[in-house]
Parts: structure tokens; sequence; C-alpha cells
């Protein structure tokens, strides 16, 4: 028996399994999403089926929008984490490029550091952070929120980062500092070209727990002026009553953005891990 007959049973199951596990990771995704085009009765009667020409409507969009502030809420959650995720890339890159590329009394030290912010969680330290916040004069603003969200991508940025950068070659690197190159420009115009996948990777990891988040929206930006796209799907949800329409609706446009930034940077992502997962 030949080896590509051999492990064609193997890769039959492999992929049975991947198909397995994306049909239940996507269940959830497509019943809000058909759902918020139905009637409200039809939504508890017909749970799983597609609308239909009668079942179809639009009373749960047009709630959100007339009602909801959406666009307000949608454009602080963009605010927040298009802002964090640049800091978190920025800061992430430069601090994985120092820890790469320079030994230094405490390297090794500084890198478990920063490795024990992907193992805590940060909302252990919420107390803390909101009377930092409230001394400081920023609850209910959309900076504590980046701060926040910075702080809580650095780690696994850095660390991500820092393996990648590890792989670039040092002659190439020499080569600038020979050519007159500062190390800035090395950074920027050498390193940062060589590890846009695994930047991909840290921008879409970055973004999900960020734009997805309740926690900290509830707690430090509650405010009509700053709330993000999650809390703000919670004024539908009462004690009594739910406006299911509504909240179905504004979370199959608060997907929108995670399927745009995948379309975009899907490649970059594969690249980056797959191109991880074999150093």
């Amino acid at each position: 028996m030949s080896r590509a007959t051999s492990s064609l049973p193997r890769t039959i199951a492999a992929h049975a399994i991947l198909i397995t596990y994306t049909i239940i990771a996507l269940f959830p995704v497509i019943i809000i999403v058909i759902n918020s085009f139905k009637a409200r009765n039809a939504i508890f009667r017909m749970p799983l089926q597609p609308p239909t020409q009668e079942t179809f409507s639009l009373i749960g969009y047009q709630t959100v929008i007339n009602q909801g502030n959406f666009f307000l809420y949608f454009q602080n959650s963009l605010i927040v984490t298009v802002v964090s995720i640049a800091l978190v890339l920025v800061f992430g890159a430069m601090a994985a490029f120092a820890l790469s590329e320079y030994r230094f009394r405490g390297n090794t030290l500084m890198g478990l550091y920063l490795a024990l912010g992907i193992m805590i969680p940060i909302r252990l330290g919420t107390v803390s952070i909101l009377e930092l916040m409230v001394a400081s004069g920023l609850v209910n603003t959309l900076t504590s929120l980046i701060l926040v969200y910075t702080a809580q991508g650095l780690p696994l940025a850095v660390f991500i980062l820092s393996e990648f950068m590890k792989q670039v070659s040092d002659d190439l690197k020499n080569a600038g500092r020979i050519d007159g190159l500062s190390e800035y420009r090395i950074f920027f115009r050498l390193v940062l070209p060589l590890v846009r996948p695994a930047m991909a990777t840290v921008a879409v990891f970055t973004m999900i727990p960020i734009w997805n988040d309740l926690w900290f929206p509830l707690i430090l930006a509650p405010a009509e002026a700053t709330k993000t796209v999650t809390l703000g799907a919670q004024m539908f949800i009462g004690q009594y009553v739910t406006n299911w329409n509504a909240v179905l609706s504004a979370l199959s446009l608060a997907i929108l953005p995670v399927l745009i930034l995948y379309f975009f940077f899907s490649r970059q992502l594969i690249r980056g891990i797959t191109a991880g997962a074999v150093k």
C-alpha cells in the first residue's frame, strides 16, 4: 500500500473533523443573522428556518437605527478598536524587536513578565483599574477603554511578534547597519515588512475580544455618549420584555466588521498561523 493511499483515510477524517467544527462554530452566527430578518412570532415558531415572504421583516433593523443610536455606538466601538489595535501593533512590535534583537540584563525576565499577561486575565484587576480611572478622571471616556485594551493586547502581541522577528536574517539587518541605517529605519523598513503576516494575526486576535467585550464598557464607559455596540445591544434586553428583533439585528450588524477584517487579512492571517506552527 502506497503512502498516499494510507494517508487518504486520515486526510478524510481530518477534513471531516474540521468541517464539523466549522458547522458548530458558524451555526449560532447563522441563526442570529437569519432570525434578524424575521418577524417576532416567526423567531419563536420557526427559529431554524430562513425567512420567507410571509415571515420576512426589517422591523429589528429599523428599531436599531431609529431608537438605539446604533451609529454612535458603532462609531465608539470602531474608534476604540482601531486605536487600540494600532497602539498594540506599534508598541508590541517595538518591544518584540528589542527583546529579540538586543541582549541585556533582564531580557529573559522581561519576556517572562510579559508572558504573565497572557496567563493572568486582566479582569482580575477590574477594581484597581476602576479606581485608577476614577482618580485620573477618565471614567465615561473612550480613552479609558483604549488604555485597558492596549494593555490587554500587548503581552500576546509581544509573544507572537518576537518569535517571528527572531527568524529575520541577521545578515539583512547588519547590511542595513553597514549602509548607515539607524535602528529605527532597520525596524520600520526592513523588519516590519517581513513580519506582516504576524502583524495581521495579532490584529485579528486583538480585535475580536475588544469588539465583543461587554465587561469594561459596562464598568468604565456606561454613559450614552460612550457606549459600544455590544453594550448598546443590551438596551433592548429588559427584565420582563426583550425586543429580540432589535437584539438580533444589532448583533448581526456588529458581526460585519469582523467579517470585513477577515476578508481583507485572511491570506496573511493564515500565513501567520501556519508559519508560527512550524517554528
